[in-house]
């Protein structure tokens, strides 16, 4: 069964562009090998831990979003686990909780007194009033 997952990870902040690009690389192919879908990729930088991990403070941040099944999630951790250039990394299963945050938004929506689709035009008619 395919779910949303977040891989959060932190590399060694010594790591060149093009070796920190190239681990990216690698663990994206790995995880695609495992049967998992890279739906995103966000490089979030440099930044300095709130405590020593493996005598570092700083780290490179790097957010993989996946759509994939539990043995592919393993696998990738298995790999992240064995990787000297990465530190530390957590995974964090996020498809229950958008699907919690649907929810709310459906019962929001429905307790409000007109519809969304309707309180647009109302405005488009009356545009002084919005303004």
């Amino acid at each position: 069964m395919q779910r949303t997952y977040e891989v959060m990870f932190i590399m060694r902040p010594d790591l060149t562009e093009e070796d920190a690009d190239k681990l990216l690389s690698t663990l994206q192919t790995h995880a695609t090998n495992a049967g998992a879908q890279v739906q995103n990729t966000e490089k979030m930088g440099k930044r300095r831990l709130a405590y020593d991990v493996r005598k570092f403070s700083e780290g490179m941040y790097v957010l993989l979003t996946l759509l994939a099944d539990g043995k592919a999630i393993h696998e990738l951790e298995r790999r992240l686990r064995v990787t000297e250039q990465v530190i530390k990394f957590i995974t964090v299963r996020t498809d229950e909780e958008q699907q919690r945050l649907d929810k709310v938004r459906k019962l929001r929506a429905s307790r409000t007194k007109r519809p969304p689709a309707e309180a647009a035009p109302a405005e488009a008619e009356n545009p002084a009033v919005s303004a």
